[in-house]
This record gives C-alpha cells, sequence and structure tokens, in this order.
C-alpha cells in the first residue's frame, strides 16, 4: 500500500496547477465558462427561448433570463424526470439529486447531467485531496480506506430511464474504480434508505477496516462513531483507527461540534477540512489548513453572480459578477451550471474574505434568519454567539434552532430557542446572557432592538431532551444526511411542533 500511497499523493498533487491558474486568473476563466455554458445550450428548448444564439455577453444574457428558483425551473425539470431529454441541457440526463424540498415541495430533484459529475463534483473531490496531499506532504491517507457517510440511492418511478438519491448516493453509484476500491462500507450498505438499520450495519462492517479519513456530516458522523465506540468498548476512535488522519465535512458550522470531536478523536494532528457542495455544485474547498474560509473554485462549470442583500427581495433583483463583489458584505449566490441550472440562486448567503484569491464564508441561508423586528439575525450571527456561549459556560451544543416570539398586549417580542445539549453549561442562566450580549455585539440591529426591551426582550431558551431532533426529523420521514434541522426561521412552525413534542414526552 506505500507504492499505491505514493502513486495516489503525486497524482492528486497534479492538479495543483490548473488550480494555481484560476486563483491568478479568476475573471478570465469565468469569462470563458459562460460563453462556453451559453454556447452549449443554444439548441436546447431554454436556449431557444431565450435565444442564446444572439447572446453576446454576461449583460445581454442577464436582461434576457430572470434570475430563478426550483419553484420556476420545476415545470421543466419535472419533463426532464419523465424522461424528456434537450430541456435545459444538450447532453442526456439521467441521473437527479434529490435534496430536501421548497415551501412548495417535501423535495427538490436537481438534475445531475455526466459533465457535472466529471467536471464538478468528481473533480471536486479529486481537488480537495489535491489540496489535502499539498498542504500535507507525509500523508499516508491512501494507505487505508475512505469512510463515506452517503445517503439512499432509489430508482425514480416516473420514468425507466431517470434515476435519483441524495447527491452523495448519486455519486457513490457513479465513481470512478479507483476511488470505489478505496471506500468502504460497501455499496450494499452505503445505499441503505433506513438510517436507523444503515448506522448499525456501517458501524459493524467498518469497524476492522484501517479506516484513515472520514467524510460525512458532523450530527451523522458523531451518530456512527458513539456506536462504533458502543459496541467495541473502545474509549475514542484513535483505539479503533489508530491510522485514522482526515476528516472532511460540509453542509452545516461545524464550530458547535468541534469540541465533541476532540473527544471522539483525541488526535492533535487529525486534519479538518471543509467543502462547500451542494446537489446544485461544488463550490468551495478549504484550502489553508489554519484559515475557515472556502477558495470558490471557479473551473467547475459554473457561471457565478451574485445578489447585494438589499436587492434580494426585489421582483428582478440586481446581480453582480465576481469582480464587483465587496469584502465583508453578505451576499447571495445565483449560478448557471453545466447541468442546465441557469441563474439559480441556490439560497445561501456567502461574505467574501479575500478576492485574491476569492475565498468566502458561508453566512446563512436566503430563507433560514429571524428578521421578524428588524432584526436581520442570521445563521452566521447565531453560530458566533452560540460558540461564545459554550465556550464560556462548557457547554456542547448537539442540535438548536429558534424563532420568534411574537408581540402582545402585555410584552415586547423575543427570539425563542430550543437547544439539545451534548453537555449542558454549568450556568444555564449564564449562557443565555452571553447568547444575548454577544449577539448584541455581532449584530447592531439586534443591539439596537434590545436597547431597554423597547422592541425585543431576553432571549428565551428551553432545554431539548437527548434525542428531540433526532426523533422531530424521523417522525417527519427526513433522516439522512442532506435533512437538516433549520436553525433560524422567520415563523414559529418548527418550535411549535418540536415544544408540543418536549411537552408530550415530559
Amino acid at each position: 500500500m506505500t507504492i499505491v500511497n505514493s502513486f495516489m499523493n503525486w497524482y492528486m498533487k497534479k492538479r495543483m496547477h490548473q488550480i494555481e491558474l484560476f486563483m491568478k486568473y479568476p475573471d478570465e476563466v469565468q469569462e470563458e465558462w459562460f460563453a462556453s455554458l451559453v454556447n452549449d445550450a443554444i439548441s436546447t428548448e431554454w436556449g431557444k427561448k431565450y435565444d442564446y444564439r444572439s447572446i453576446e455577453n454576461i449583460n445581454q444574457f442577464k436582461e434576457r433570463v430572470p434570475v430563478q428558483n426550483y419553484d420556476t425551473l420545476k415545470p421543466y425539470i419535472q419533463r426532464m424526470l419523465n424522461g424528456e431529454q434537450n430541456i435545459l441541457w444538450p447532453s442526456e440526463i439521467k441521473w437527479f439529486a434529490k435534496s430536501s424540498g421548497t415551501t412548495n415541495d417535501r423535495s427538490k430533484f436537481i438534475p445531475v447531467s455526466e459533465e457535472s459529475l466529471e467536471e464538478c463534483h468528481f473533480k471536486g473531490g479529486k481537488d480537495m485531496l489535491a489540496i489535502y496531499c499539498n498542504n500535507r506532504p507525509e500523508a499516508k491517507m491512501f494507505t487505508g480506506k475512505s469512510l463515506v457517510l452517503g445517503g439512499s440511492h432509489q430508482i425514480n418511478q416516473l420514468s425507466p430511464d431517470s434515476f435519483y438519491g441524495d447527491l452523495s448516493a448519486v455519486i457513490i453509484k457513479n465513481l470512478p474504480f479507483w476511488a470505489e476500491m478505496l471506500r468502504t462500507p460497501d455499496m450494499s450498505i452505503a445505499l441503505m434508505d433506513n438510517y436507523e438499520e444503515k448506522i448499525e450495519k456501517m458501524a459493524r462492517a467498518t469497524i476492522e477496516e484501517n479506516v484513515t479519513n472520514i467524510a460525512g456530516v458532523p450530527t451523522w458522523t458523531i451518530v456512527l462513531a458513539k456506536r462504533i465506540l458502543e459496541i467495541t468498548g473502545k474509549k475514542d476512535l484513535i483505539e479503533v483507527w489508530p491510522n485514522l488522519e482526515l476528516y472532511v465535512h460540509g453542509a452545516v458550522n461545524f464550530e458547535p461540534y468541534r469540541e465533541q470531536f476532540k473527544k471522539l478523536v483525541p488526535k492533535s494532528d487529525l486534519y479538518y477540512l471543509e467543502t462547500y457542495n451542494a446537489s446544485e455544485g461544488f463550490f468551495g474547498i478549504q484550502d489553508q489548513s489554519e484559515e475557515t474560509d472556502l477558495l470558490l473554485m471557479l473551473d467547475y462549470g459554473i457561471y457565478y453572480e451574485f445578489i447585494p442583500m438589499e436587492e434580494l427581495d426585489k421582483e428582478f433583483p440586481n446581480t453582480i459578477s465576481l469582480s464587483e463583489v465587496e469584502l465583508d458584505k453578505n451576499y447571495a449566490i445565483v449560478i448557471s451550471t453545466n447541468a442546465g441550472l441557469w441563474r439559480y440562486m441556490i439560497g445561501d448567503t456567502v461574505k467574501f474574505t479575500s478576492n485574491n484569491p476569492y475565498r468566502l464564508k458561508i453566512t446563512g441561508r436566503t430563507k433560514h434568519f429571524i428578521n421578524a423586528f428588524g432584526e436581520e439575525l442570521i445563521i452566521d450571527n447565531a453560530e458566533k454567539a452560540l460558540s461564545k456561549a459554550c465556550l464560556d459556560t462548557g457547554a456542547q451544543i448537539r442540535d438548536y434552532t429558534a424563532c420568534p416570539i411574537y408581540f402582545n398586549e402585555n410584552e415586547c417580542g423575543a427570539h425563542e430557542w430550543i437547544i439539545e445539549f451534548e453537555k449542558k453549561p454549568k450556568e444555564f442562566e449564564r449562557f443565555i446572557d452571553i447568547l444575548d450580549n454577544t449577539l448584541r455585539e455581532v449584530n447592531s440591529d439586534y443591539d439596537a432592538k434590545r436597547f431597554k426591551d423597547m422592541a425585543l426582550r431576553r432571549p428565551k431558551v428551553h432545554i431539548a431532551n437527548d434525542g428531540t431532533f433526532y426523533n422531530w426529523l424521523k417522525n417527519k420521514g427526513k433522516l439522512g444526511g442532506q435533512h437538516k434541522v433549520p436553525r433560524l426561521a422567520n415563523e414559529r412552525k418548527y418550535v411549535d411542533e418540536l415544544l408540543h413534542q418536549i411537552a408530550a414526552m415530559s
């Protein structure tokens, strides 16, 4: 395996030259991809509708094609699910990534073309490993196997020629042979639908493997790790897998889970690598080991636009190109891709930390915020405040959600939080005070509304019993890596459901 490891390290690092090129020439790379995407789609139904043949520049494109979301593209995607081709993209599309839904749909089905698999998702996975091997030349990850916590795979019954599953499952199903050889567990377990049974079988199947790296969302990785420790009687994962050296994570903010991971994997040189990918594409990779911002990957068949937050609620929002973004300002991402997503708003908000090269941080979701009183609280604010409260009170958080309490005749508004702790704070009231005070420090609008309790009073925080969020997701049929607890909501639906569940359990 030493020879294999040496070869794979060399092979992966070959890609660094191309990565350095788009870091050096970002605008040129994006302009090339824009022209290529439009040209490729000229003969599609969508391309004919918006006369792509006559589009000569990005301004014409922006004037002609409205910003889209899943609901506006759904009629086209539904036809593709039924087997129709050449609708949004010219090449045959038979794979769809299933992800959590919109207001109107329980699930979204995102088209995955052969180009997006090869030039985006697979390329992102290889680049992630290239960056890791480049940053850690002594890496030995290829001497063992990668434990991948994937999703489920089902055959789409609408058409015999189209298939769907979680993005991770679509990728696993289409992996090149060399990647499949380096992965565990086998596909029959990796693609199981029942997550409780899957965790059990995955734990027992991987205990005896030489696992050198793990990839998965933190919540399910922790659930799997705890089950493995229960089965083996070991005190941490290093006793199970002494050669574990890399953990790849994404989808949710890792900070609330970092302390738990340090206990599960008490290895000072364990390398944590964050990726920013979704069903719609692979967007960013943490390229610096000591910094948490993400390098925006510019040569994956995606053309990027950005919506300033003040434009977000407009019917026809203005967008800016990558070269126009400002640092430390929140933007919603709009993408046009080699799977036929045109000017598609993916729902994430980001903030750029560097423009040479372009690096960013994910700050939240366009629909996951609290702004009932003009406070404009985003996930980034909440995560910072919770991290500070945990640090100062010795707490560890497993899951949380929050929403507004609206004004009534007797009281002003407030924010109501439900938090499930891995380790409860030593002083609960102090935890709430630190949460509140830190929110005031990081969000001036929140601070203004909290002034003398005029519009917002102190947060109301409930401690949830162990398993509350797990059971809530289970009852909704949403166990699995692609389903996440909504962190913030501008309505009371989620919190009221959870409070009802907590009351029923007590």
